[in-house]
């Protein structure tokens, strides 16, 4: 235990493993976070079972100290240099002060000359399991005193459950995080960013249903790079793999946000035009055509530009009434525009 009394050599200092310590915080993703129940009721329970008006769970970032709880305080952020718990932080375990106004190094901090007039303090700290002290949970009062060694024991406890809930919160998000990189990994197309074929096509069948059920419009375009398979044979696959990721990019920067942009195969890409008329369909598929048409490849020391063919469908709830065969159709229209001439348009209907 640190006892204000005892201890003169106590500087307002970092720790010598700051840059761990920090790193360790860092890790649990928790500044500025919302609150959470569970801390507020051990907070709570520290201030009650500790005999203390006031009672504040902080985490001491590089240069401040935000409050994740506070029971009888305000939870906000103070500078560093301006609270209690820069001091606490140098200890891993009790550092009690039992009068802050008589100490020179808390005697001018915020809480001692501003409400809410702190005398006693006391905290616990919050060790990360590698053994870093990223905050505290401390109690206090605007009375000078000094805790008991059972309500110190008490403090301590509370302390660990609190990190028993910050471990667990950041399993969670840890988890949460690996679960939704893994269905990125299962969706998304890894060379063009794109949805990737089965994602497309589960897209298309809820697509395809809304559609039925408000009778709205869907249409879908077709698009394939005609020059690539030359381009994969006088350049390589590394070159062929270029010119897809730009196209990609081109296409999903093309866009609107409801729209579904994806690899349909090695040279083809579809895109689902939810609430697109034909008409509106047609339109994007020409300006995707003049912008690929456009845009400047550079392989092998030289400038090249490429075209794209385009096909156009869309559900007319008869003929083509079914995600098979929207597909089929604005592949046939796709066939239709490449036996055209390279770079063309076909939309059907």
């Amino acid at each position: 235990m640190q006892v204000a009394e005892n201890v003169t050599s106590l500087p307002l200092a970092r720790p010598q493993t700051e840059q761990f310590r920090l790193a360790a915080l860092q890790r649990y993703q928790i500044l500025d976070s919302a609150p959470d129940a569970d801390i507020d009721f051990l907070t709570a329970m520290a201030a009650r079972l500790c005999a203390m008006p006031l009672a504040c769970v902080a985490l001491v970032d590089s240069e401040r100290v935000w409050f994740k709880s506070g029971y009888g305080l305000p939870t906000h952020a103070l500078e560093r240099d301006d609270s209690y718990c820069a001091l606490a932080v140098l200890g891993d375990g009790i550092t009690e002060f039992t009068d802050v106004q008589q100490d020179y190094r808390t005697a001018g901090m915020r809480w001692s000359v501003q409400a809410p007039q702190v005398h006693h303090y006391c905290a616990a700290a919050l060790l990360s399991p590698d053994g870093y002290p990223i905050g505290t949970l401390a109690v206090l009062s605007g009375q000078p005193g000094q805790l008991s060694e059972e309500q110190r024991s008490t403090l301590l406890q509370l302390a660990r459950q609190v990190m028993a809930i910050l471990d667990r919160n950041a399993a969670q998000n840890t988890l949460a995080r690996v679960l939704q990189e893994r269905e990125l990994l299962a969706t998304t197309d890894e060379l063009t960013g794109l949805h990737n074929r089965r994602s497309l096509l589960q897209k298309l069948t809820f697509e395809v249903a809304r559609a039925r059920r408000f009778r709205s419009h869907l249409s879908t375009l077709m698009l394939e790079l005609d020059q690539l398979a030359e381009l994969r044979a006088a350049y390589g696959p590394a070159a062929a793999e270029q010119v897809l990721a730009s196209v990609g990019q081109l296409l999903r920067d093309s866009v609107r946000v409801i729209d579904l942009p994806g690899r349909y195969n090695d040279s083809q890409f579809c895109i689902l035009l939810p609430n697109t008329p034909p008409d509106g369909a047609r339109i994007l598929a020409n300006n995707l055509r003049l912008k690929i048409a456009a845009q400047v490849h550079r392989l092998g020391g030289r400038e090249m530009l490429l075209s794209a063919s385009v096909g156009v469908a869309a559900l007319d709830f008869m003929e083509i009434s079914d995600g098979d065969s929207l597909l089929q159709l604005a592949g046939r229209m796709l066939t239709q525009a490449r036996s055209d001439s390279a770079g063309s348009l076909a939309v059907h209907g």
